[in-house]
């Protein structure tokens, strides 16, 4: 009889350790791949993140690699050409940050993945032909149009928030009289022609807000009159005064300090340009807009703004492959809590949460507060130099500096780039 029971109590004991050995045979290893390094607070979010949803998830092992700058578009293309990609990583839509996981199949339209009660499908740009989403952005587009308005001196000279470009012409002598330009902006920066102007006017001017991609890949012309007609809105800045034509001198800096010094209603520039205004009055009161509606434009892209997509992490085809891909899941949603999003957004890291519903906390600044808004509630178009580079881009740039100078028409300057980009 004892024998007996001590032979039963050895097979429970060996069934007990057999499916101790079994449960731990069944943890799930996700290999993600981050994007910081040690030192900055990305890199030590990151960690943290990792170390907490392992914490929580205590069936789940992360096996993580944390790369910053060059050393982590260089690991992605080695990994990639020896297949080994990971379950889940930092990663965009464009040439630099979305290419090799394209060019490597990797990319998968990540909706399946993300929670649309949680978070706002319509801050979330479409990437794809068929609207297909391949990662879950850390935040909402990089707005690079911002019109930013001196509020209180705007109103000291009897006007408001413009609605159209007659408004803007309207304040030219009031502000001439007052010692005041209406709108600066660094027109000495090529980029800043393009990317802070030209790109929300083509847009506006087309209906289209993808109309910058189509032109780049032929489906549009750069001499159609979509952008003949953008460049010549500048062209009417100029000579109404909206904008001086000795612009063409004023460099990045010069720029926000003439708007932070009071010498200008208005000025032009990214998302990023208001925390470089020091003067506390002005940035405690101003107003970060899109531009008012412009001569010639379209219906169904009132109030508009040109953003460039942002970064985040998504979802590989190797974690479906591997039938993990539920639980990357699971930590992509962790990676992008609203507590993490806010945080994102104290640090300066991105313009707006992607979150459903978000609020800004009151305690935030106005500048930030502006731009969370403006994000929440304009539409996003294309950001010329996303897609157009090289000679074309640089000509169009030039060439818009020429067009304010008075050297040059808009048809010529369209006409130079269309040739250029059909090299």
């Amino acid at each position: 009889m004892k024998k007996a029971l001590l032979l039963l109590l050895v097979i429970v004991l060996a069934s007990v350790s057999l499916i101790g050995c079994k449960k731990e045979a069944e943890k799930v290893t996700l290999n993600v791949m981050g994007y910081g390094d040690n030192s900055n607070q990305e890199g030590i979010s990151w960690k943290r993140m990792v170390t907490e949803f392992m914490e929580a998830n205590p069936g789940v092992e992360i096996v993580d690699e944390l790369l910053y700058d060059e050393a982590y578009h260089q690991k992605v293309t080695a990994r990639l050409a020896a297949g080994d990609a990971p379950h889940m990583a930092y990663m965009g839509a464009d040439a630099r940050w979305g290419a090799p996981w394209q060019e490597a199949n990797q990319q998968i339209d990540n909706r399946p993945y993300i929670d649309a009660s949680v978070f706002d499908m319509n801050l979330i740009p479409e990437m794809g032909p068929n609207g297909e989403v391949y990662y879950l952005p850390l935040g909402t587009s990089n707005i690079t149009t911002v019109l930013y308005m001196n509020e209180p001196l705007v109103e000291s000279l009897g006007f408001s928030e413009p609605q159209s470009y007659d408004d803007l012409v309207a304040m030219v002598p009031a502000a001439t009289e007052a010692g005041l330009q209406v709108v600066s902006i660094d027109g000495a920066d090529g980029w800043a022609w393009g990317s802070c102007l030209l790109s929300a006017l083509i847009a506006r001017t087309s209906g289209d807000p993808m109309w910058v991609s189509k032109a780049v890949n032929g489906e549009n012309s750069f001499t159609d009159d979509a952008m003949v007609d953008a460049l010549g809105i500048i062209e009417s800045m100029v000579n109404d005064g909206v904008i001086d034509s000795k612009s063409v001198l004023v460099d990045y800096g010069a720029n926000i300090s003439t708007f932070s010094n009071e010498q200008a209603l208005f000025f032009v520039q990214g998302q990023w340009a208001a925390g470089g205004v020091e003067n506390p009055d002005v940035r405690d009161n101003m107003k970060l807009l899109a531009w008012p509606n412009v001569p010639g434009e379209k219906p169904g892209v009132a109030g508009s703004v040109a953003a460039a997509w942002q970064v985040g992490y998504g979802v590989t085809q190797a974690a479906v492959d591997a039938g993990v891909d539920s639980v990357a899941a699971d930590f992509l949603a962790y990676v992008n809590r609203e507590e993490e999003a806010t945080q994102r957004l104290r640090d300066g890291a991105i313009v707006a949460p992607v979150i459903k519903g978000y609020t800004t906390p009151a305690d935030l600044p106005n500048e930030v507060a502006q731009k969370v808004a403006l994000a929440q509630n304009a539409l996003n178009t294309e950001v010329i130099d996303a897609f157009l580079t090289g000679p074309p881009n640089d000509a169009l740039n030039a060439g818009m500096q020429k067009i304010a100078a008075g050297e040059a028409t808009p048809a010529e300057i369209a006409a130079e780039v269309e040739e250029l980009a059909r090299k």
